[in-house]
């Protein structure tokens, strides 16, 4: 009998995923990570076998280790330090990774293939397995949640016509550039594509007249091109060249062409390929889907850009998506958030993706459509400015630690006059800086601790009450604990530069000590007692003076919804 449309149907998952590969896996184990139900489905019937994208860079270290997955990730990934850049054979500086300020610096490298297979175990280890050969066929959204029918890609079941009927609240579009889920819900993209120039590749073992220790990458610059020298898991490199087309046949290259190549670009002719696992070629195209949501279905990762392979950033910037919107939904499951959440992931992540290609695509232009004079321009800002690698690989924020949303729903800043006389420091929207503060016992600890997964809540959001190395300042910073009392998703720390009398001075709040100012320091507050509201996913998200508490109060009903009545005595 069919169901009428006044009555709600069933729900067979919280939230159902299309797609599995890193970021549709992400997305699944961040979910999982937060405790809510979902499934995930797969069209193709087993996993990649190709390393395809392979790097992870500081800042989505950082988001995946919140949720538990960058560790078992970088068991299976060499740690890349060194970035050496070359412009016609002449060096430029290093890009010495290791000095960024993330407790994550060095870049990890493996395989698009490695790294699936390791966030399939770690889902099945949190009790979802991704069910392979699942295509789905219709998508119909309505204004409680989302039916979608799936066939098996079996021919025998195929042939039948069988379909099966998956009801669920939110659905997650993960499956790629030529994906379903974008298309049927009506933000579909156009690539841009660059003309006369490819790319041709190989994964293969590498001798050379340089070290293969997996710790550095290559990267040479010529005239209309450019290459890289990358390791691959498992001993291999990947050696790639983006050159003008008629260098490269509209096949895959053969390993003697690669090698070949290889030699012409970096000068070693006793440079030599063995044992390839993979020879490929591509054209060049980008695109942005117009928004990253519509109605309960959010797109992530290629589902919603396609990137230019230019700096490794693809895949990166996915795993901002999948980790911002699991969090939501969860949150919103929960019953925990107001509309605002939910509705800031679409303005904050296409915001993002549209800023990274309209860089990375000028970047391109710059680097592999150059006349002479503009290579002899290039040769010498590269002489006068030896620093230049990051711009040169198309991003000045390789490490995407410099993501904010500034423009977000979810940003207030009520201390945007220091700027004038503190420039520098973190404004809402920006990634919360970490430093080291110490905890009652004595022990050193990092402020992330407490900022990422606070008190066990998975996404609970911290509260930094910075005291401004001024003693008088905790009662106000008390009083502030106490109006946001009603949301205990909100975390409380109270971050003290100046000396705490007792212990019981600081009440029932967790104290962090800060006498030798690292934290002061890293977000600008020496001086200024002060209230910071950070995200779940490390973002700043409110920033006000601690006088002023009622604005904390107000911004946390606008955002956060109704506070709860406090528990009965």
């Amino acid at each position: 009998m069919a169901t009428s449309s006044k009555e709600p149907l069933p729900f067979d998952t919280e939230v159902l995923v299309i797609g599995a590969g890193p970021i549709g896996l992400t997305t699944a184990n961040a979910l999982r990570h937060h405790g809510v139900a979902c499934r995930i489905l797969e069209e193709k019937p087993a996993p990649s076998k190709y390393s395809r994208a392979n790097n992870v860079w500081a800042r989505p270290q950082e988001l995946l280790d919140s949720v538990g997955l960058r560790a078992p990730l970088a068991e299976r990934s060499y740690l890349v330090d060194r970035i050496h850049i070359f412009i016609d054979e002449h060096p430029l500086d290093d890009v010495k990774l290791g000095e960024a300020a993330s407790p994550f610096p060095q870049a990890l490298y493996s395989g698009q293939d490695v790294m699936e297979k390791t966030l399939a175990e770690q889902l099945a280890a949190r009790g979802v397995q991704v069910e392979r050969g699942r295509k789905a066929m219709r998508i119909e959204p309505d204004d409680e949640g989302i039916t979608v029918w799936v066939a098996s890609t079996e021919e025998q079941a195929a042939a039948h016509g069988e379909f099966e009927r998956i009801r669920c609240r939110y659905l997650v579009g993960a499956d790629g550039a030529e994906g379903t889920v974008r298309k049927a819900v009506g933000l579909d993209y156009q690539p841009e594509k660059f003309k006369g120039r490819a790319n041709h590749q190989a994964d293969a073992k590498l001798s050379w007249q340089r070290s293969t220790e997996p710790n550095q990458l290559w990267f040479f610059a010529y005239h209309n091109g450019f290459a890289g020298v990358m390791p691959v898991w498992g001993g291999y490199h990947r050696l790639f060249f983006l050159e003008d087309e008629q260098l490269v046949p509209d096949r895959d290259p053969t390993l003697a062409e690669i090698q070949q190549r290889a030699r012409e670009v970096t000068g070693d002719a006793t440079l030599t390929l063995t044992d390839p696992i993979w020879l490929t070629h591509s054209r060049f195209q980008h695109a942005v889907a117009p928004a990253y949501s519509k109605g309960r279905v959010y797109l992530v990762g290629d589902a919603g850009h396609l990137t230019l392979p230019i700096g490794g950033q693809g895949m990166n910037t996915g795993f901002h998506d999948a980790v911002g919107l699991a969090w939501r939904l969860a949150q919103t499951l929960a019953g925990h958030a107001g509309p605002a959440v939910l509705d800031s992931y679409s303005p904050e992540r296409h915001g993002i993706h549209a800023a990274l290609d309209a860089e990375q695509a000028k970047g391109f232009k710059h680097l592999l459509y150059r006349n002479r004079l503009e290579d002899k321009l290039l040769g010498a800002a590269g002489q006068l400015f030896p620093h230049i690698g990051w711009q040169l690989l198309g991003s000045g924020d390789g490490q995407q630690l410099l993501v904010s949303y500034a423009d977000s729903p979810l940003s207030e800043d009520h201390l945007r006059w220091r700027q004038l006389l503190h420039p520098g420091g973190p404004r809402a929207g920006d990634r919360a800086p970490d430093a080291q503060v110490t905890t009652p016992e004595g022990e050193a600890m990092s402020l992330f601790a407490s900022i990422y997964n606070p008190d066990g809540q998975t996404y609970g959001w911290s509260l930094l009450a910075f005291d401004g190395r001024q003693a008088d300042a905790l009662p106000q910073l008390a009083a502030a604990i106490a109006e946001v009392a009603g949301w205990p998703w909100v975390r409380p720390r109270l971050v003290l530069a100046a000396p705490l009398a007792s212990p019981a001075a600081a009440g029932t709040a967790t104290c962090l000590a800060d006498r030798d100012g690292h934290a002061h320091k890293a977000y600008h507050l020496e001086g200024q007692p002060a209230l910071l509201l950070v995200r779940p996913d490390g973002h700043l998200a409110f920033r006000g003076p601690a006088d002023q508490p009622e604005l904390l109060r107000q911004y946390c009903a606008r955002i956060l919804g109704t506070p709860q009545a406090p528990p009965q005595a």
